[in-house]
């Protein structure tokens, strides 16, 4: 199970699980859903070699339904385009309105459920606008969750660290986000990522900054360093294809050695074995101004980024927030 608010909400959302799988056989009839609420309409698309079921709970949205199940497909196709398929073959989404709530859109995905490969919940507030979807990175976020298997308690900085990574990357491979919105999210946020006193590695330091973007700066680092090895023939995302294509779902209970073993034989390195026996069990803090330099990333006005065409992995860069 994946949640996007992090670990603070890990025995919520353990008994929020248990409440699910209590509900399964009423959700399975059409009519019943999340907590036996009713199903009061229903769609699917496919995507990506996959077929994905949106369902809507009773209440009210000012959104149209139309408007919602877009906002899904463009998550949906992101997800597929930067995986070259989507991860799953059979998706479900389950659409649950929040009464008087104007900007909410909360997110939650389990593996194997009610003969699903995924399920996600998303709590999505009644005033949310069409425009808020648009720039939304919650449902991209949940999808991502869907090509990873379930890793144990302690991995949890993996789930949650590739999803934060992969996410504006893969809306930008879609057009959905700009190579600058990419890169001054990593700018600006990146750091909150960093060991701070105290720290033993990722495992072992379950906080939120180290979870979400402690886990994305040791899949941007583990990325730049295969670019390296490899003169910018491969990356990370060819890793991640790879775990998809060994039918490495969400539904399947793998040891993140598999996962890595997998990723580093299909770019021909040990990048991310080597890097998980180092972040994994102590600090490893990261010189990320001089990371920035190196990659021709620097701020610029109203919290965006200025890049250097002429920086030493400026190609490096460009590769990365790719289009395609």
């Amino acid at each position: 199970m994946r949640c996007w608010w992090g670990l603070r909400t890990v025995v919520m959302c353990a008994c929020l699980a248990l409440l699910w799988a209590g509900c399964v056989g009423c959700a399975q009839d059409g009519h019943r859903g999340w907590r036996g609420e009713r199903i009061v309409a229903s769609q699917s698309f496919g995507e990506g070699g996959a077929t994905i079921q949106v369902d809507f709970a009773a209440g009210d949205l000012d959104l149209s339904q139309a408007d919602v199940v877009s906002w899904i497909h463009a998550s949906a196709h992101s997800v597929a385009v930067f995986y070259g398929r989507f991860p799953v073959a059979r998706a479900r989404v389950v659409i649950e309105p929040i009464a008087g709530d104007s900007d909410s859109i909360h997110g939650t995905t389990w593996g194997g459920v009610g003969g699903f490969p995924a399920v996600t919940r998303v709590r999505l507030g009644q005033h949310v606008t069409k425009d808020a979807l648009k720039d939304d990175w919650v449902m991209t976020h949940e999808f991502v969750h869907t090509a990873l298997p379930d890793l144990p308690d302690d991995q949890h900085w993996m789930e949650e660290g590739l999803a934060t990574y992969v996410e504006p990357i893969a809306r930008a491979g879609t057009g959905r986000l700009t190579e600058e919105r990419v890169w001054a999210e990593f700018l600006h946020e990146m750091h909150n990522g960093e060991p701070e006193r105290g720290d033993r590695g990722l495992n072992e330091t379950q906080t939120w900054g180290r979870t979400y973007w402690g886990g994305a700066m040791f899949c941007l680092m583990a990325d730049v360093s295969i670019r390296r090895e490899t003169n910018d023939r491969k990356g990370l995302k060819d890793a991640l294809r790879a775990v998809v294509a060994s039918g490495g779902g969400i539904d399947k209970d793998w040891p993140l050695s598999r996962v890595l073993q997998i990723g580093d034989r299909a770019t021909g390195t040990s990048v991310l074995t080597d890097m998980y026996a180092k972040w994994s069990e102590r600090p490893v803090p990261v010189d990320l101004v001089a990371l920035w330099k190196e990659l021709g990333v620097s701020a610029g006005p109203n919290n965006g980024v200025v890049f250097d065409a002429k920086a030493p992995l400026a190609a490096v860069r460009q590769s990365i927030s790719a289009s395609r």
